[in-house]
């Protein structure tokens, strides 16, 4: 690393912001004693700034670039201890079992504030976990997926409006609804793919908010619909408090049912169909795997598990309309997804409770807590680009076999 030379770059980046800056931040117009001041030490402050973390910034991609490089001969040898560490049972089974009872005691630790976003944490880990087999595995940019979520929210919220549907009845229902909805909108795009997949599904999003927005004869239009009930006890009515801690372990059995089915299909026939889709589309299908039914079956089970989650939360806010599924909630879900780690579940799982945990106890700072946010996610993505906890590509070691003649 030559310092004279990134000193230079540093101090041309501090004058250019100074530069950009300077009208902002030095002049200040006082319009009551007609006079301009000038604030000189705010350039100061600035440029000083500016030079030192455009250093720091340029001494961290120089040491990724030293660590990629490194990372590239060790890769074998860093794969082969995760799964000593993870197969260790000196070190797994007190880590679950402390995991475990912490997730147990949470709800009667901390106050019902502290369990109402821990279950939107849940939700949107179910979320990221279906949109994960869409976009993870199958390789397929959707960024509709908020639709197939408002799918499962306005299917319990109908029925138990017009029909009395109880929540338990109301879940597999918004799932196989999601499921129907995932098909219908990928048999037109079965031929698309990249940025034509992505536009085709922002539509569809956007299709599936309006008519819930202006179709007020079916769902109510923007007003919504209210009074949702929350998930009965054996027929008891709980209390705002009890409801939330029933709700809290309801979802963590969904969380736990849900990574089981996707470790499964992760490691099925149909999840290396969907691997092998995502690295190669032309040699997929050259390989004689049907294309087309591939890319049905991880929309369909992707929008399942967004459907179940809609369920959910139609359940716990007991109020749903439009203005809860707006493109910005089908960002979220992707950013929970690459923050994460395509393709890895617990990554997922990691990006999940960091970007909606995040914000929630940012609020301290609450005028600065978006910046601190985003700035936090632009240096994830540049020095982590593979996610919190990306995923382990499996390497696979033959060994030729002698026989007892010693040949």
């Amino acid at each position: 690393m030559d310092i004279v030379t990134e000193i230079k770059k540093s101090l041309i980046t501090a004058f250019w912001f100074i530069f950009l800056t300077f009208p902002i931040i030095v002049i200040r117009v006082n319009t009551i004693e007609n006079i301009i001041e000038w604030r000189w030490q705010n350039m100061i402050f600035i440029g000083v700034g500016s030079f030192i973390l455009s250093w720091l910034w340029r001494y961290a991609h120089k040491r990724q670039e030293y660590g990629a490089k490194k990372k590239r001969d060790d890769t074998v040898e860093q794969v082969s201890l995760q799964q000593r560490i993870i197969a260790d049972r000196r070190f797994s089974i007190p880590a679950v079992a402390c995991l475990c009872a912490f997730v147990a005691a949470f709800p009667f630790i901390f106050s019902t504030y502290q369990t109402n976003i821990m279950i939107t944490a849940l939700i949107y880990v179910m979320l990221g976990l279906g949109l994960n087999i869409v976009i993870g595995l199958a390789g397929l940019l959707d960024l509709g997926y908020v639709a197939f979520y408002a799918v499962g929210a306005y299917a319990y919220a109908l029925l138990n409006h017009h029909f009395g549907v109880s929540f338990w009845l109301a879940l597999p229902i918004g799932a196989a609804l999601g499921a129907l909805f995932g098909v219908l909108l990928g048999f037109p795009v079965l031929r698309l793919r990249g940025d034509y997949l992505a536009i085709v599904t922002l539509g569809f999003g956007e299709i599936i908010r309006l008519i819930l927005e202006n179709w007020n004869e079916f769902s109510f239009g923007p007003s919504g619909i209210a009074n949702i009930p929350r998930p009965p006890l054996f027929g008891m009515h709980l209390s705002i408090h009890w409801a939330s801690i029933y709700l809290y372990f309801i979802m963590i059995g969904l969380c736990i049912f849900t990574i089981i089915v996707v470790r499964r299909l992760q490691d099925s026939r149909i999840g290396r169909a969907w691997m092998a889709l995502r690295e190669d589309e032309v040699a997929c299908q050259a390989m004689g795997i049907d294309k087309a039914k591939t890319k049905l079956t991880a929309f369909a089970l992707g929008a399942t598990w967004a459907g179940m989650a809609g369920v959910i939360f139609a359940a716990k806010t007991t109020f749903v309309n439009p203005a809860s599924f707006t493109i910005w909630e089908s960002v979220i879900i992707l950013c929970i997804v690459v923050l994460g780690g395509m393709g890895s579940i617990v990554g997922v799982i990691m990006g999940a409770l960091v970007l909606i945990l995040l914000p929630e106890y940012l609020r301290a700072v609450s005028e600065y807590r978006m910046l601190v946010f985003g700035l936090l996610l632009v240096v994830m993505m540049v020095f982590r680009p593979g996610g919190i906890i990306s995923n382990v590509r499996r390497v696979y070691h033959f060994e030729e076999k002698k026989d007892g003649m010693g040949m």
